[in-house]
């Protein structure tokens, strides 16, 4: 939480005291949806790969509360490799000792089809909650059938998953981007991924190809477990920070309860993701 400002001795201590705590607990509410200030670790992956401790404790210091991971062996290649040598109860450690909480990571689907056994062990060690792929990683011009294949594929990951006590998400990238017959690839997986097994992660950024949030999370309640977010600029048409931006973040938090939203991961490049604390901790829905 922000230290509160230092204020000029101008009444009792008293006064003082009550006017810290009110602005203590107001700060405390104001989070949007009462949830941990969210970063996800992928921008920051040269830094974890050097340092991986001392790059939780700065996101920290920036104001984060939780953090999705990317995994050490699924994005092995991305900078997340050297935590290979981490068991998964190490890094909640890790991540714990930082002051931060992890509840979801990323997952390559290539993982998850060679040892989905496997990494939902290391997953619970680690104490995530939530496991998501990037995408489906279909064909860039698909059909209905490899819609359907891939939505097939992902249901049986899915319910392999709940079996285990684990929630499997489907984030919005690449192939879910694509159309069919005139139809996005993305609202077909809403009708063909089943709910008892597949929660949806939004990428807010994707309102640059039209994908609105808040028209999502409204037009499908319940489906939702995460949002990534990101500032967007219509006017240059480029992410920007938080609240600098074009975009209606009450009207986003607001539909993300009836969407389902559990937690969101603010993900953009550092310095970008520090400037949007301030405008999220003050941000009441």
């Amino acid at each position: 939480m922000r230290a509160i400002s230092r204020r000029e001795f101008v009444t009792g201590a008293s006064t003082v005291l009550g006017g810290i705590v009110f602005s203590g607990e107001r700060m405390l509410h104001a989070n949007p949806l009462g949830l941990p200030i969210g970063c996800q670790t992928w921008p920051v992956r040269t830094m974890i790969a050097s340092d991986f401790p001392g790059t939780l404790k700065q996101l920290a210091a920036a104001g984060f509360q939780s953090i999705e991971m990317c995994s050490p062996v699924g994005y092995a290649d991305s900078g997340f490799g050297g935590l290979r040598k981490y068991s998964g109860s190490e890094i909640r450690k890790i991540v714990e000792d930082a002051g931060l909480t992890c509840v979801s990571s990323h997952f390559s689907l290539n993982e998850l089809r060679k040892d989905q056994q496997g990494r939902i062990a290391w997953a619970k060690d680690a104490g995530l909650t939530q496991m998501l792929v990037a995408s489906l990683s279909g064909a860039k011009n698909p059909t209905m059938d490899d819609v359907k294949r891939a939505a097939d594929e992902y249901n049986r990951i899915g319910e392999r998953a709940a079996a285990a006590g684990i929630v499997q998400g489907l984030h919005n990238e690449d192939f879910e981007m694509t159309t069919v017959n005139g139809q996005r690839t993305y609202d077909l997986l809403f009708q063909l991924l089943d709910p008892k097994f597949v929660q949806f992660q939004f990428q807010v950024s994707t309102i640059s190809a039209g994908f609105d949030a808040a028209e999502y999370f409204t037009r499908y309640p319940g489906r939702f477990i995460s949002m990534h977010v990101q500032g967007w600029s219509s006017q240059s048409r480029s992410i920007v920070p938080v609240g600098q931006d074009s975009l209606d973040w009450k009207k986003i938090f607001t539909a993300a309860k009836t969407g389902g939203i559990k937690n969101y991961f603010v993900e953009m490049d550092l310095p970008l993701m520090k400037a949007s604390v301030p405008y999220l901790r003050q941000l009441q829905v």
